[in-house]
This record gives structure tokens, sequence and C-alpha cells, in this order.
């Protein structure tokens, strides 16, 4: 029974990497993007849970500042991403939502 499923793992993760290494350079660099906005919310969360959270809205700021970012960069790549017929060439709004989500 272990066998099966280390092979089935193997399967996996072999038709993931391959179906992967067909993506586009732009959407793999805003993939990286996306895992470094959520590993840094995440070090901020062991830090916290590690040192203490004495200033609680400065780690509220730090986490939920990374999670925005994560979401925008997703859904940056969702109008990017070329096989996707359900947007329209709307990047000026994505930057727009940026620009005014990390001014205020």
């Amino acid at each position: 029974m272990g066998s099966s499923t280390a092979k089935d793992t193997h399967a996996l993760v072999a038709s993931l990497r391959s179906a992967y290494s067909a993506t586009p350079t732009k959407l793999k660099i805003i993939d990286l993007y996306v895992v470094y906005a959520i590993l840094t919310a995440v070090v901020q969360v062991v830090y916290m849970a590690i040192v203490g959270s004495f200033p609680f809205n400065a780690f509220l700021s730090g986490v939920l500042s990374c999670t925005g970012t994560a979401v925008l960069a997703v859904c940056l790549r969702m109008q990017v991403n070329k096989e996707n017929k359900e947007f329209k060439k709307e990047h000026l709004q994505i930057l727009y939502c940026a620009i005014l989500y990390f001014t205020w």
C-alpha cells in the first residue's frame, strides 16, 4: 500500500513539473513573487509566536500587507495569463489598485 502511494506521489510531482515547465517566464516570475509574499507572512507569524506580539498592530499590518500583496499578485497573474480569456487587458486596474494599496 505504501509503495503505490509513493509511486502515485512521484507520478503526480512529475506531471506537475512537466506541466509547469510549459508556463511562460512572466507567470513564473509572478509565482515567485507570490511565494515570497506568503513566506514573508509566515516568517512574521513564526517570529510573533517565538518572540511575542507586543506591538500587535505592527504584526497585523505586516501580515495583512503581505497577504494583500499576494492576492493582488494572483489577480495580476490571472490577467497576464494568455490562456485565460476572461480578462481583456485590464493591467491598468491592477496597477491602480496596487498604487492605492501601498500609498494609503
